[in-house]
């Protein structure tokens, strides 16, 4: 019940759905006084959701922000790459598809590569609401990628049962724990995404070092078009924030930070 309500809160809680209700309500009521209400609400809404300055001052606080590999003061053991960056759905199945989260990978391939890392922990399944046995693993699939960029899979760990962050913690600490400490451990994922990434993990009692990728926010500027023009990437940035908002609420909420 919990993932099937987390899941559907975070289709429910986006700007454009808000913005749609308010226009579809002003349409339907024949209330010319809450019509006209519910159509200006809708514009303001649009204004304050496509508006970059607002958004990325927000997600700036928001996500944790990132390490420079020149800060990097020790070499760990495993680093722990949580899923949500493959496509699903989408064209041939004999290749991965990799969405806007993809530096997730990129980085865990890079902190390999310079020797932060010595072994990958992929952790992820599939996020479906309705799950069948032909539903693709995340955690497999980003196995598979890795290695054709040069993993050996003798170095690849996976975990491709979990569903969500919570799932991930609890089931990373079963099979890593007989074999090594948090302290050896370094948590990769988004930067949007690591408040609670943590705080799952460190509820379990594995508390970790994190190392932040796919930052959505940018330096602060008072460019004419971040202050004044509209962006349809301000709501795509509003509709993560506020997926991770309801997702800690939520977290906080059942126990599991």
């Amino acid at each position: 019940m919990f993932f099937f309500l987390s899941k559907t809160l975070s289709y429910l809680l986006k700007p454009l759905g808000i913005i749609v209700g308010c226009l579809l309500l002003s349409w339907f009521l024949k209330n010319q006084r809450w019509k006209k209400r519910l159509f200006i609400t809708a514009i303001v809404l649009l204004l304050f959701f496509s508006n970059d300055f607002i958004v990325n001052e927000l997600m700036r606080s928001w996500e944790i922000s990132v390490t420079p590999f020149t800060e990097i003061k020790k070499k760990y053991e495993y680093g722990i790459l949580l899923c949500g960056v493959a496509k699903i759905d989408v064209g041939p199945s004999d290749r991965v598809y990799i969405g806007s989260a993809a530096d997730r990978v990129n980085h865990t391939l890079q902190l390999y590569k310079l020797g932060y890392i010595k072994k990958v922990v992929i952790s992820g399944g599939s996020g479906r609401l309705i799950e069948t046995d032909e539903s693709e693993r995340e955690a497999d699939q980003l196995s598979s990628l890795l290695q054709l960029m040069g993993i050996p899979v003798e170095d690849i760990v996976i975990e491709n049962q979990s569903r969500n962050t919570h799932e991930s913690s609890v089931d990373v600490k079963k099979i890593i724990s007989a074999i090594t400490t948090p302290d050896q451990c370094l948590l990769i994922t988004s930067a949007f995404h690591m408040r609670r990434s943590v705080a799952c993990f460190k509820k379990v009692g594995w508390p970790m070092d994190h190392f932040s990728a796919d930052v959505l926010s940018h330096n602060r500027n008072f460019y004419f078009d971040t202050l004044f023009i509209p962006k349809i990437e301000a709501i795509n940035s509003w509709s993560i924030l506020l997926r991770e908002w309801t997702g800690y609420i939520t977290y906080w909420m059942m126990g599991y930070i």
